[in-house]
C-alpha cells in the first residue's frame, strides 16, 4: 500500500469505527471511489485491532473494573465490578454466536454489495435518530441489567450488515431503554470489545495458519489507526455529552442518496446487483 492509501484507511477506520456512520461500509467503498485494490481481509483485521486497543486504553477504568469483575464472578462475589463484567458477556454474545454462523455460510460476502451499504446507511440512520429523539435520558451504565445487556447485544447483532454502523446500531439500542448518550456509547464500545478483538484475532489467526505474511505497511496502518481512533471516541464522548447525533443522522442519509445517485446513474454500474 501507498503511504497515501494507509493514511486513508487509518482516518477511516479509526474516525467510523467510533462515530455512528458505519466502519465497515467506508472500508468497501473506498476501493470502488479510489481505484485502489481492496486492502484485503487481512488489513482489516489489523486496523480493527487497533481501534480495539484505542477502546480499551480510552476505557482503561472501565477494563480493569471488567477484570475485577471476572475475579468477583469467579468468587461468587457480588459487587458493581462483577455486575458490569457479566452484563457486558450477556451483551456480547449474541453478535459472536451470530458471526460464528455468518462466518460458517459465508454470508458476509453476499452482503458486501454496496446497495445494501446505501438502504442501510439511510435506513439505521432514521432509526437512530428516533431513538435519539424520543428515547428517555435517565439511565447510567451502572444501571445495565441482564435483560437490557441481551437486548443491546441483539441491536449489535445487526451490524454485521455493511452500513448499519456497530457502534451506531448499539447506541440506538441502548437510547431506546432509556441510556443518556454518554453512557450509551460506553455501553456500545465496551459491549463491541469482545466481538471486534475475537474478530480481528479469528482473521489473523486463519492468515498465520495460511502462512499469509503481514506487511509492514499493514502495521503501520494498524498503528496509525489506533491513534486516529483514539482522539476520535475522546473528541465523540466529549462531544454527546451536550449535543445530539443528529449530524451524523443527516450525514448517513447524505450518504447513503449519494450512492444510490451513482448506482442507478450508471456511474457505478460495476456495482448493480
Amino acid at each position: 500500500m501507498s503511504q497515501l492509501q494507509i493514511l486513508v484507511l487509518a482516518l477511516i477506520q479509526g474516525i467510523t469505527e467510533y462515530l455512528p456512520i458505519s466502519s465497515s461500509g467506508h472500508s468497501i467503498l473506498v476501493p470502488a471511489f479510489t481505484g485502489w485494490h481492496d486492502q484485503g481481509v487481512l488489513t482489516d483485521a489489523i486496523t480493527n485491532l487497533g481501534t480495539v486497543c484505542a477502546t480499551i486504553i480510552y476505557f482503561y477504568r472501565e477494563v480493569l473494573m471488567m477484570i475485577v469483575g471476572l475475579l468477583d464472578f469467579v468468587r461468587r462475589r457480588a459487587s458493581a465490578s462483577s455486575n458490569l463484567f457479566q452484563q457486558v458477556v450477556i451483551g456480547s454474545v449474541p453478535i459472536v454466536a451470530l458471526g460464528l454462523l455468518y462466518d460458517h455460510f459465508k454470508v458476509d460476502e453476499v452482503l458486501r454489495m454496496p446497495l445494501l451499504i446505501a438502504v442501510n446507511s439511510i435506513v439505521f440512520g432514521l432509526v437512530l435518530y428516533v431513538a435519539d429523539t424520543w428515547g428517555h435520558s435517565v439511565k447510567r451504565a451502572a444501571d445495565v441489567n441482564r435483560r437490557d445487556a441481551f437486548i443491546i447485544g441483539c441491536f449489535q447483532c445487526l451490524a454485521l450488515n455493511p452500513g448499519t454502523s456497530r457502534s451506531g446500531i448499539t447506541m440506538t439500542g441502548a437510547r431506546f431503554l432509556g441510556y443518556i448518550r454518554p453512557e450509551a456509547a460506553k455501553l456500545a464500545f465496551l459491549i463491541g470489545i469482545a466481538a471486534n478483538l475475537g474478530g480481528s484475532v479469528k482473521k489473523l489467526g486463519n492468515a498465520y495458519a495460511a502462512h499469509t505474511p503481514i506487511g509492514l505497511d499493514q502495521i503501520e496502518c494498524g498503528v496509525l489507526t489506533f491513534f486516529v481512533g483514539l482522539a476520535t471516541v475522546a473528541f465523540l464522548m466529549r462531544y454527546i455529552r451536550t449535543h445530539d447525533f443528529l449530524p451524523f443522522v443527516i450525514y448517513r442519509v447524505v450518504l447513503g442518496a449519494a450512492i444510490l445517485g451513482l448506482i442507478y446513474s450508471g456511474a457505478l454500474s460495476a456495482w448493480h446487483v
